[in-house]
């Protein structure tokens, strides 16, 4: 019998809503099922424990939001008020305010933080990051290429892809006096998806002596920039990926992508499982025939958050009460999955010139590197396979390789 004042709740169930985006993804990648897949196996290993409170965690009701229909969805939970709490992995989040202001949980794939910030009940895979802020894995990476000459592209439509250019920018002409690094070449204005190719930005980047390109740009743009290196015989050049840690979409490559560098914002796949979340995940996609992607792991943390705040919340939670638990966990890393967060101070922005107050601890990133067709751990090692600096300020200084428990 349903638990009065808890929706979705019974005796023997926990039921959620999942609303994400299958149709319309102008990336074409796999997003709700991929991630929904994480939060199945997830679910599953903590109902093989019993669940939580003695119910099974259970995905009740799945949205496609069609890319431009999240509010639509959002306003379906909602006005069906039959689940608890909602999984979400937009492009555009348009209904996450919607379901916030109607109370209802959220653990969201933390790609949009503008729509996550201030928002008590919103929570994700990461932190909310200020996307104007300077990052030490650029100067880093360009470092291990023995890069000197830098490019920074991104897409003129997307402000988050804009910004992240002008950060790059900003974070290299920062460190300069430091590592002798330079922009050579800057463009924020590309159309989405390169449909007119990148010839002549590919020119103007080797009149630069650009050694490498580091951008913030989706996979398949990445694939068509590569492609256009290669024509013009500049393969040479080494890219640094923000979106590109998909090892099928690099094997099908070939050796495309060989010597690039991605970034990875979790434990890597190619890291040592042993004694974190890692091998749990393997298993139990295994166990549930689920395939290994990035987006799967942002479900499976997000799972492994509702969990984690619904038990601290006792079992005579309810959805203010899971909100109020999951606030106060102050190291959340999904067992040594992610950077430790602290709920309590990371719903808003860090800045600038304060880093820490409402920021990580420390500065970290993973990092692998296309050998063979394959991701190898770099920077760090298959043990401590983050590299992380402190955020007491954002001085320059080498990383320490660091194993996050």
């Amino acid at each position: 019998m349903p638990n009065r004042g808890n929706p979705g709740v019974s005796a023997t169930e926990i039921r959620f809503s999942l609303l994400a985006t299958r149709s319309n993804n102008p990336i074409g990648t796999c997003i709700l099922d991929c991630f929904g897949d994480g939060v199945e196996a997830y679910f599953a290993f903590r109902n093989s424990e019993g669940g939580v409170h003695g119910r099974r965690l259970v995905v009740a009701e799945q949205i496609d939001d069609e890319l431009g229909r999240n509010r639509e969805g959002a306003l379906q939970i909602i006005s069906g008020n039959n689940t608890f709490a909602t999984f979400g992995a937009a492009q555009l989040p348009l209904g996450w305010a919607e379901l916030a202001r109607a109370g209802v949980p959220q653990y969201v794939w933390a790609i949009q933080p503008a729509a996550m910030v201030n928002q008590k009940s919103i929570f994700g895979n990461a932190a909310p990051v200020c996307l104007d802020c300077t990052s030490r894995t650029y100067p880093y990476v360009a470092g291990l290429a023995k890069a000197t000459k830098i490019a920074a592209l991104g897409y003129g439509v997307s402000d988050v892809s804009k910004e992240c250019t002008s950060t790059i920018t900003r974070t290299i002409d920062r460190y300069h006096g430091d590592t002798g690094q330079e922009i050579v070449y800057k463009n924020d204005g590309l159309g989405f998806g390169l449909p007119n190719g990148i010839g002549p930005e590919v020119s103007e980047m080797g009149r630069a002596g650009t050694q490498m390109i580091i951008t913030c740009l989706d996979l398949n743009g990445m694939r068509i920039l590569a492609q256009e290196l290669e024509r013009q015989g500049m393969r040479d050049v080494v890219l640094y990926h923000p979106n590109t840690y998909d090892q099928d979409f690099v094997a099908a490559a070939g050796d495309l992508f060989e010597g690039d560098y991605v970034g990875v914002s979790f434990r890597p796949f190619e890291a040592d499982p042993v004694g974190t979340g890692l091998a749990d995940y393997f298993r139990w996609m295994e166990e549930t025939g689920a395939g290994i992607t990035e987006a799967a792991m942002a479900g499976w943390i997000n799972a492994d958050l509702a969990y984690q705040g619904i038990l601290a919340a006792g079992p005579n939670f309810t959805r203010a009460s899971v909100v109020e638990a999951t606030n106060r966990l102050t190291d959340y890393s999904a067992d040594g999955l992610v950077n430790p967060i602290d709920w309590s101070r990371q719903h808003e922005y860090p800045t600038e010139e304060d880093p820490a107050t409402h920021g990580y601890k420390e500065e970290c990133q993973a990092l692998v590197q296309v050998k063979g067709g394959k991701f190898e751990v770099v920077g760090g090692t298959s043990a401590e396979p983050f590299v992380c600096w402190s955020n007491e300020n954002r001085d320059w200084s080498e990383p320490r390789p660091t194993a996050i428990t």
